[in-house]
Order: C-alpha cells, then sequence, then structure tokens
C-alpha cells in the first residue's frame, strides 16, 4: 500500500509592497497551460483546496512545493516566478533568428511611426479577421 503524499503546510501570506506577485503568476501559467485547480493539484498530489489557496494569496508555497508546482505546470522555478513570460530581449533574440525577419529588419527600421502603425494594424487585420474563400 501506498502512503498518502504529506499535505503541505499552510503559511499564512503577509502583504509586502514590490513582493513576487505568485499567485496570479501561478494562475496566469496553469491557465494558459489549460489546467484546472484540481487537475493541477492531482498533478501535484496535493488537495485543490491548497492550490486554491496558493492563487488566492491565502498560503504561501514551501521550496518543495513551488519545485512540484513547476513540474506539474512544467515550467521551471523562475519562471514560475515570472509568470513564465519571457522578457523583450528574449523575445527579440527568438524572432531574429527566423530569416525572413532578419531580413526585413533593415526595411523596417526606416519607417515612420505612421507607417509602421499602419503596417501593424494591417497584420493585426489579417490575424484577426477571417480570411475569405474564393
Amino acid at each position: 500500500m501506498v502512503a498518502p503524499a504529506p499535505v503541505p503546510q499552510v503559511i499564512p501570506m503577509m502583504g509586502r509592497p514590490g513582493h513576487l506577485n505568485l499567485a496570479s503568476s501561478i494562475r496566469s501559467i496553469r491557465l494558459r497551460n489549460g489546467l484546472s485547480q484540481r487537475q493541477l493539484a492531482v498533478r501535484m498530489s496535493v488537495p485543490r483546496t491548497y492550490v486554491s489557496k496558493i492563487e488566492n494569496e491565502k498560503a504561501t508555497p514551501t521550496l518543495s512545493s513551488l519545485d512540484r508546482l513547476a513540474r506539474a505546470l512544467e515550467v521551471s522555478v523562475p519562471d514560475l516566478l515570472t509568470g513564465g513570460e519571457p522578457n523583450l530581449q528574449e523575445e527579440i533574440s527568438e524572432l531574429m533568428v527566423d530569416p525572413f525577419i532578419a531580413e526585413m529588419l533593415p526595411v523596417v527600421s526606416q519607417l515612420s511611426g505612421i507607417q509602421m502603425s499602419s503596417i501593424l494594424n494591417q497584420v493585426r487585420d489579417l490575424t484577426v479577421r477571417p480570411r475569405r474563400s474564393a
């Protein structure tokens, strides 16, 4: 018989200005992965109420719980602490690997603000509006 996983200790959070918003980071990554609180709890082998308490800032996860959260959400602990959002420099580096983007950069950098805005609006329209079929 397998022993049940220990229930994590609930530690009340103290409101501190400037602290990382771990709760919203966890919720954001969980939702981005299409998981319910129950599904995340199952992956972590903890009660669903524990996940709820973390996301509602009623509890602070221990270091081992942070590690289990990160593994359950398939991110690193630093990604978990920052919401998993890449910073601007990382995004630029990823884009520059694309040959088309690298080729377009010299042309785009010469555009005025109005020209850039117009192009971005057209690209946005192409990605948002459904295409008409012929």
